[in-house]
């Protein structure tokens, strides 16, 4: 992909690259932030995780209660099973440690009866691409190319074409009018899967869906001020919109917080895929509100409304994925200034979660201070494996731009 990058001003250099960043474009930030020292601390605590994991072929650690060193172990049906391996293998990008690609690939195989089965539902994209994508990026092992393949056409077989969006959960769910059509914002991210397999040898209809689904997404999921509901529900026959409504936020009208971050991750992604300049404009006003609404310490509460601020959990998954969010939508952005703005906001974010976020031998996990879903008295004020992931994630992002580096938003997942 050419872009051009006209990125922070006279400290910016502007050239054409292959999703590259100038060598220059550190200077904006914080020299005494040293991100190899998070990174180092996130590989000893993940070491320390896999002391206490049993060895049984299918336990996944998901989650921590506060108070607790005890992790609270699932299985590949969950949803939340990709991101324990794909930490691991961005670990183990960082560090070349043999150890850690060994237990990457480990739990990677974990989920692989995920390729053969029915769509259980729509996160194959957080289980499969977040594990074997990241696995194949750094190892072109073939057998997990075909997995990710198998598993896109998997995820395919939920897409409605008269609704234009892929279903979300098929089965029962409070408030979702089953067996009408329901579509959360969280399957933004999933999206990724198909266009990846459209590039990579699969079929060329999962790039049309993954676009229809972005655009139908754009078009219901959002109110006039850019804030998003959680789940939009959908006549099966019609593609009529029926309702939206916020699953695991506040309430119908509220900004759920990590629904508002998915929102930003998936719209910079489907940039990124399609070169659209409509995805990047709407980005940016997604951003926007989520940014000029945030607390000082820039991490938010679990939902921007909610009645009890300050005294309302904090999410810090949330934060985790519009830090990683904003380091690559900061490489797209012309406008210099928001551009620097952006990258800023992203590391102050990062400085905040390591500095006050970290669980340091409180547990085996990253961070502290997650919400899962509220609503449901559900891991309030957890750690949480996707909190984790993504601030690995944004941290290695972080790291490449600091170095000067060549910086490729592609590679990140793709051949």
């Amino acid at each position: 992909m050419n872009i051009k990058l006209r990125f922070l001003g006279a400290v910016f250099a502007t050239f054409l690259v292959t999703g590259c960043i100038s060598s220059k474009s550190q200077a904006n930030l914080d020299v005494n932030f040293n991100v190899d020292k998070q990174l180092d601390y996130c590989v000893n605590q993940s070491l320390e995780a896999l002391k206490l994991i049993p060895d049984d072929g299918e336990s996944i650690p998901r989650n921590i209660p506060p108070n607790s060193k005890q992790w609270k172990y699932v299985d590949y049906k969950d949803w939340t099973s990709g991101f324990w391996p794909g930490e691991l293998w961005y670990l183990y990008e960082y560090t070349q440690k043999d150890e850690l690609k060994e237990d990457a690939a480990k739990f990677t195989e974990y989920l692989k009866p995920l390729s053969v089965t029915p769509a259980l539902d729509h996160d194959l994209g957080f289980q499969v691409f977040n594990s074997y994508g990241n696995g194949y990026r750094l190892t072109k092992d073939p057998e997990y190319k075909s997995v990710i393949l198998k598993a896109a056409d998997t995820l395919a077989t939920l897409f409605n074409p008269k609704v234009g969006t892929i279903l979300s959960w098929p089965r029962e769910v409070p408030n979702m009018e089953w067996p009408q059509h329901n579509t959360i914002m969280d399957n933004m991210i999933n999206l990724e899967l198909l266009f990846w397999a459209s590039k990579n040898g699969g079929s060329k209809t999962l790039y049309d869906m993954a676009v229809s689904h972005a655009e139908v997404t754009m078009k219901n999921h959002f109110r006039p001020d850019y804030t998003s509901y959680h789940v939009v529900v959908y006549d099966k026959d019609t593609g009529k919109r029926i309702k939206g409504v916020t699953h695991q936020g506040y309430s119908d009208d509220s900004m759920w917080a990590r629904g508002q971050a998915w929102a930003i991750y998936g719209y910079t992604m489907v940039y990124r895929e399609t070169k659209d300049p409509k995805f990047l404009d709407f980005v940016h006003k997604v951003a926007k509100v989520y940014l000029d609404r945030l607390p000082n310490d820039l991490i938010p509460y679990w939902d921007f409304d909610a009645p009890d601020i300050p005294n309302e959990p904090k999410d810090a998954s949330a934060a985790a994925i519009v830090a990683s969010s904003l380091i690559e939508l900061s490489t797209y952005t012309e406008d210099t200034v928001l551009a620097k703005d952006y990258l800023k906001k992203a590391e102050s974010m990062l400085k905040e979660l390591s500095n006050n976020y970290q669980s340091r031998n409180k547990n085996s996990a990253c961070l502290l201070h997650s919400t899962g879903h509220k609503p449901a008295d559900s891991e309030i004020d957890y750690s949480i494996n996707y909190a984790d992931y993504y601030y690995v994630e944004a941290l290695l992002r972080l790291k490449k731009i600091k170095e000067g580096i060549a910086f490729n938003t592609l590679a990140l997942k793709n051949n």
